[in-house]
């Protein structure tokens, strides 16, 4: 459930990779929602414009590819040309192809890690660039409980995870002396989300011999709280991290599954 009305992020500027659909467009509708300025940049450029089109004036769109240094770069440039600062930026680009280890395409393995890792090395590069120059700033990314323990036939994703998680201490640890704060967020899985019901069900389903409904009641099933994440759930950590709240915590990936990962 949101909690309305706060407002807590009232005159900050927050950059989201992957806004156009999902949790990203969860997520920059939220933020908006809280008084922040949303810049979405996604590779999708006509659904980052369709998301900005849905919150207002508080947002704008551009296009990014975020395996493309230049291409974060300039997803950078274009906030702050816009807004004359950035305070946040939020790593949400993601894509996730599942498969044995002996079946799934070099190509699709790659494609994981280049978008879910090395995306986030270049994006959280390119913001750290400006944010030197401003004397602060906040870099959330967005990981997943397979960041915290392994995921069945899914190594390219979890690998990816994991290793964000590992880039996210180590940013922590170098950037603090500058003033920029660096977190994750591990969302358990968002069963009634799009891309679990119209792709991942079919696709776990297909790697486990189960049928979408097996699939979904397992996942269920594995959640001490008996329900999947959903978007407000992330959204009011991602909030929290965002706002001056948080301003004590860095280097954390904090779990948000319904008890399903605890510790670490």
């Amino acid at each position: 459930m949101a909690i309305e009305g706060l407002k807590r992020l009232d005159g900050k500027v927050v950059v989201i990779t992957g806004g156009a659909q999902g949790l990203g467009q969860a997520l920059s509708m939220r933020f908006a929602a809280e008084g922040a300025k949303v810049v979405i940049g996604d590779l999708n450029e006509a659904g980052a414009a369709e998301t900005a089109a849905m919150i207002g004036e508080n947002a704008s769109s551009t296009k990014v590819d975020v395996t493309s240094e230049e291409s974060c770069d300039e997803l950078i440039k274009f906030a702050v040309e816009k807004h004359g600062k950035i305070d946040v930026v939020v790593a949400n680009a993601a894509v996730l192809f599942s498969g044995p280890i002996d079946e799934i395409p070099v190509a699709r393995f790659q494609l994981v890690v280049n978008v879910g890792m090395t995306g986030f090395f270049l994006t959280a590069r390119a913001a750290t660039k400006q944010f030197k120059k401003q004397g602060y700033g906040n870099i959330i990314q967005i990981n997943s409980k397979s960041g915290k323990k392994g995921s069945y036939k899914n190594a390219a994703y979890a690998g990816t995870k994991f290793g964000g998680i590992g880039l996210v201490q180590s940013f922590a640890l170098e950037l603090a002396e500058n003033n920029i704060r660096v977190n994750a967020i591990c969302p358990g899985n968002l069963l009634n989300s799009p891309l679990w019901q119209n792709s991942l069900l079919e696709q776990y389903g297909k790697n486990q011999g189960l049928t979408k409904e097996e699939v979904y009641t397992k996942y269920v099933n594995q959640v001490p709280m008996k329900r999947g994440c959903d978007y407000d759930d992330v959204a009011n950590v991602a909030v929290f991290l965002a706002s001056e709240e948080s301003s004590y915590m860095t280097g954390q990936a904090i779990n948000v599954t319904g008890g399903q990962q605890m510790m670490p």
